[in-house]
């Protein structure tokens, strides 16, 4: 290592080996640094620089953070003998485990270079995908809380003092109904917050189960509206991944057992492990995809296609580019669709609110002008 980096030791002395840092084990990195670090590895890798010295050239830079010391660690890996995929695999909650099998199929396979290169225009897609969905979802979180704070304080605060000027005889049932809320948010409140925390915990310890995060994700792919979305999502993923792999030379059924876990669904895993298992015995991809029911009839007949002029790999590609744009727009058009829907929801709330305290206040001055 020393005369890799033209170093000369003038001192050495025996110490003793203290406990190394190992954030990279337990800290996320940003997935635009993960892009960046793919990219700037794939640049030096294909201008002829060693492994090991890039690894070292990548590690220096501070600006990086927590992700300078998680590549000084794979440097010592990789320096030991390792492959830097599976180098990569030691660090879960930095590197997902898609991108350490393709770096392993790159190694195996001797286009690494490329590999690196896939998977940061892939990891920069997600990135801007994943920023677009969160600035999009901005304005009506700021709606939802702004809406729901005004709905407390006029229940907590407001509410109570009107009622001490009203006469239970001129109440309503919208009325009742607003008092009965109002009572229970001041003097059972404790309740309210138990019971919320309880429900989540309930949930957080099911949805750790299998069956309850296969429940959950059979859920996300069956739900109106954003279950469209979450699977083309996931089915853009695994063609973007499977025509990747395809293009750099992976066998298909290696590129399918590698891909079945990019799709981020278990459900959706098993399908295209059912489809690898079909292709080993001979038969056509898209005949199991399409019977799998969550393919579109479209992408299947595209792959069909595809496979018959033998030109999978970049219809799979296409077929990423394509849908992807159209689930962009789709959640645009979610989004916008969401903004009205909650406006008119916390205009209801307050409505009924004012409803519920105005009638009484009406049918008391209808009262004493009569007397």
């Amino acid at each position: 290592m020393l005369e890799e980096q033209s170093l000369y030791p003038v001192k050495v002395q025996e110490g003793i080996e203290g406990p190394k840092l190992k954030i990279g084990r337990g800290r996320r990195v940003k997935l635009s640094q993960l892009t960046t670090f793919y990219s700037q590895l794939a640049d030096l890798l294909r201008a002829g620089v060693p492994m090991l010295r890039a690894l070292d050239v990548l590690g220096r830079q501070t600006s990086q953070g927590s992700l300078a010391q998680i590549v000084k660690e794979l440097r010592e890996d990789v320096a030991g003998g390792m492959g830097l995929g599976e180098a990569m695999a030691k660090h879960p909650n930095s590197f997902s485990p898609l991108h350490a099998a393709m770096v392993r199929a790159g190694e195996q396979g001797g286009f690494l270079e490329d590999v690196l290169h896939r998977i940061a225009i892939f990891s920069e897609r997600q990135d801007e995908l994943r920023k677009k969905v969160f600035g999009a979802m901005i304005y009506p979180t700021i709606l939802v809380v702004v809406g729901s704070t005004i709905v407390l304080v006029v229940m907590l605060m407001v509410v109570p003092k009107l009622r001490q000027h009203l006469r239970p005889e001129t109440f309503n049932a919208l009325t009742v109904a607003v008092f009965g809320v109002s009572d229970f948010l001041q003097n059972h409140y404790l309740i309210l917050i138990v019971g919320i925390a309880a429900l989540l915990m309930a949930t957080s310890a099911v949805l750790k189960t299998e069956w309850g995060r296969a429940a959950y994700e059979r859920f996300q792919l069956t739900a109106p509206m954003m279950g469209k979305i979450l699977t083309m999502v996931a089915l853009c993923r695994f063609c973007r991944i499977l025509g990747t792999m395809l293009h750099n030379g992976v066998p298909i059924l290696q590129a399918l057992k590698i891909s079945k876990d990019s799709a981020g669904s278990k459900i959706l895993g098993d399908l295209i492990e059912q489809a690898g298992e079909s292709v080993r015995k001979g038969a056509a991809l898209s005949k199991p995809l399409g019977e799998s029911g969550l393919f579109p009839p479209v992408i299947v007949d595209m792959i069909a296609v595809a496979e018959e002029s033998n030109n999978l790999e970049t219809v799979l590609v296409q077929i990423a580019d394509t849908n992807e744009a159209r689930t962009a727009r789709s959640i645009d058009l979610g989004v916008r669709i969401l903004e009205p829907v909650l406006l008119v929801v916390m205009a209801a709330l307050v409505f009924c609110i004012l409803v519920a305290l105005l009638l009484p206040i009406l049918t008391m001055g209808t009262a004493a002008r009569a007397a």
